[in-house]
This record gives structure tokens, sequence and C-alpha cells, in this order.
């Protein structure tokens, strides 16, 4: 991906190795397990105790960043003011206003509008506070542990979450989660499914948009993004997990379904607020 030497964004916030980072909560032993553990049962906030442990007596140091650090951070900012400005001239084009989502970097564990997360989460979107979240280690557990490695399929998990960002700005993700109370947790399970494809459309319909404006894309850069969707399919993390698929506990969608919604957004010119919520081909 051809990304360096454009606008990097400013709604980038660097979290990694303080505040709420995994520094203690990963590497403090079984002492810090312990005191986590009854704080827990004194029915107090885990992460919000390890946060005032981080910062109340300076006793973690902040390492300084590396060199390959900062890169990726440049990576993350050009990327997030790629998707502004595709989604700004987008919401021009409807008539209505793009406010523009935080990226928070985090090492570990963050605290959230939506509460306290891990990295064990994978990078993920924050409607309370309209923000992604995201440790950088993904990425690397991407490439290594799923096999998916390549910028663009790192621009095409930040694309995701930002097209979570413009489902909350539209109201569709509130109107799915309000369906989804009265959905049984079968019914739950495809509303989502419906949700994350629709997110994975809009980051193909970002990549193609973004293309066109700033010709970004290299040989091979769409099936890394491809390989992305296909390697992180409920099915094939399930079957690799257990050795077994269970379709009615997808959340995200299966492999091929991912790939054919990213597709389908590569070739798509305008966004269809309803396009997988009023199909039975998914």
């Amino acid at each position: 991906m051809r990304w360096e030497g454009r606008r990097q964004s400013g709604n980038v916030e660097d979290r990694r190795g303080r505040g709420g980072g995994g520094g203690l909560a990963l590497g403090g032993g079984l002492g810090t397990l312990v005191l986590l553990l009854v704080v827990w049962f004194l029915g107090g906030d885990p992460m919000q105790f390890l946060q005032q442990t981080q910062s109340g007596g300076g006793s973690v140091a902040e390492a300084p960043a590396s060199p390959e650090d900062e890169r990726a951070k440049a990576f993350v900012r050009t990327v997030l003011a790629d998707t502004e400005d595709i989604w700004n001239e987008e919401f021009a084009r409807m008539g209505q206003t793009y406010e523009e989502p935080k990226l928070v970097l985090f090492t570990g564990m963050v605290q959230s509008g939506c509460g306290g997360a891990s990295s064990q989460m994978g990078p993920f979107y924050c409607p309370a506070d309209r923000t992604v979240y995201i440790d950088l280690s993904f990425f690397h557990e991407l490439d290594q542990k799923f096999g998916a490695a390549g910028d663009f399929a790192q621009a095409y998990v930040i694309a995701h979450e930002v097209g979570h960002h413009v489902q909350n700005l539209l109201g569709i993700s509130g109107k799915v989660h309000e369906a989804q109370q009265s959905a049984g947790e079968r019914g739950a399970n495809e509303l989502s499914v419906r949700l994350e494809l629709q997110a994975d459309f809009l980051a193909g319909m970002w990549a193609r948009k973004g293309q066109q404006k700033f010709d970004f894309l290299e040989q091979g850069d769409l099936e890394e993004a491809l390989n992305a969707a296909n390697k992180i399919g409920d099915d094939t993390l399930q079957k690799q997990a257990q050795g077994r698929v269970v379709p009615d506990s997808f959340t995200h969608g299966s492999s091929v379904q991912r790939m054919r919604w990213f597709k389908k957004g590569l070739q798509s010119d305008r966004f269809d607020p309803n396009n997988t919520f009023q199909t039975d081909d998914l």
C-alpha cells in the first residue's frame, strides 16, 4: 500500500505503556492477580484499580517507542486520515456531516466508554465514546497466528472498525442492538452477523473510493485484505479453536461471507443502509 507522504490524522491518542495499558496486569505476577481478585470480590472495578496502581506511584516506566512502533503509528494515522477524507465526502453526498472518530492505541488493557477491555478481544469500536481501539500487537498476531500478512490487511481491519462508526452515526447499529433485545440468542447472532458483514462492505467501499482518490493500491493489496477477511471468518476461527463449526453461534460471518461483502463494497459506488438486512443471500 502506498501510504507514506500523505496527511496523518490528528484524532489518534497513544495510550501505549500508560493509563489502562497492560504492563502491570500481564507482567505483575501472581501477587497482582490475587489483588485483582480481591478487588473484584469486594465489589470494586479491577480495571480502575489497575489504572490507579499504574498511575499513582509513577513506578511503571514508559519505554521509548521504537522506530518500528513509530512507523506503525504513522501508518495507522495515515489510514485513519484516508477514512476521514472518504467518509467526509460520502456523508456530504448524503446531505449529512461526518463526525470523525477517535482512535486509541493501547497495550494489553484499556478503559473505554464501553468498559474495560483486553487486547485479546482484538481491535474494537465503542459506540458510547465513538472511538476505535487497537493494540498494535494484533497486527503481528494477524500475520503470525492467522497468516494474514501485509499492510493492506491491516488497513482493512482499521476500515472495518471505522465502518462500525459509520453505522453508529447513521443509526444502524442502534436499531440492530434494539432489535437484538427481543430476538433470542440465535436471532441476535444473525443480526450481529449482518452488522459485521455490512462493516466489511463499508471497508470495501472505502478501498474503492480511496483508490480513486489516492491511487494507494499496489499489486497484491486487495488479495491481502481478502485473505484477512478469510482468515478471521467465524467458521475458520471455530475450526481452528475447537475442531468443529457451529453456524448458529456465528457473530461476524463465515470466511466466504466476509470476503463476499468486502468484494461487494469494492464494486459499489453508493451505500444502501439496508443492504445486508434485506437479503436472504448473505
